[in-house]
């Protein structure tokens, strides 16, 4: 992800996959898109999945990815409380990149 405002202001204003390399450029959210593209999880779910996140990370990350209109986050008023993330349209438009991903990773690395 580039770092300053500045870099961002430079870079990406003109350029789409700069933007898009800006929003999904690190490992954590994508691997968050990619298990939200099986279905809705709860926070639990998808730390234990990315396994060595902090919470901290994650939740930064979700809040950046809802933000941005690529996640969804639906709290239900149960006891416990529950929260689950899905993806919106936006977010489950990205499957077809991260498909290409996970087969050049799988061909290449």
């Amino acid at each position: 992800m580039l770092r300053t405002v500045s870099q961002r202001k430079k870079i990406c204003t003109n350029c789409p996959l700069a933007r898009a390399a800006d929003l999904l450029g690190d490992t954590c959210s994508l691997l968050i898109v990619r298990d939200l593209l099986n279905g809705p999880k709860r926070f639990g779910d998808l730390q234990a999945s990315l396994s060595g996140i902090s919470s901290r990370t994650l939740a930064n990350k979700l809040k950046t990815l809802e933000s941005k209109g690529i996640v969804s986050r639906q709290e239900f008023h149960e006891h416990p409380p529950r929260v689950e993330y899905t993806l919106t349209t936006k977010g489950k438009a990205l499957e077809p990149i991260l498909t290409v991903m996970r087969e050049y990773g799988a061909m290449h690395l």
